[in-house]
């Protein structure tokens, strides 16, 4: 669940809900997430595994960093 980042700002973009929050981390943290709204829950993202575990650590952290912005 990633409503409690809804309404929160970088200081440049504000987030209000699961599609501008994937958007935001695209533009930020360089990570493509799929909006909860696809799957029928606008309070939640998907993130594809199909990938290695270095660069699944690595976009988790540039997702945690990014996160980090919005107050």
């Amino acid at each position: 669940d990633v409503s409690s980042f809804f309404g929160k700002s970088d200081g440049n973009t504000l987030v209000n809900d699961s599609t501008q929050l994937c958007t935001y981390l695209l533009e930020k943290a360089h990570v493509a997430l799929v909006p909860g709204e696809a799957f029928g829950d606008p309070n939640c993202i998907r993130l594809s595994y199909a990938t290695s575990k270095e660069l699944l650590v690595e976009a988790v952290n540039r997702i945690k960093t990014a996160l980090a912005l919005l107050k």
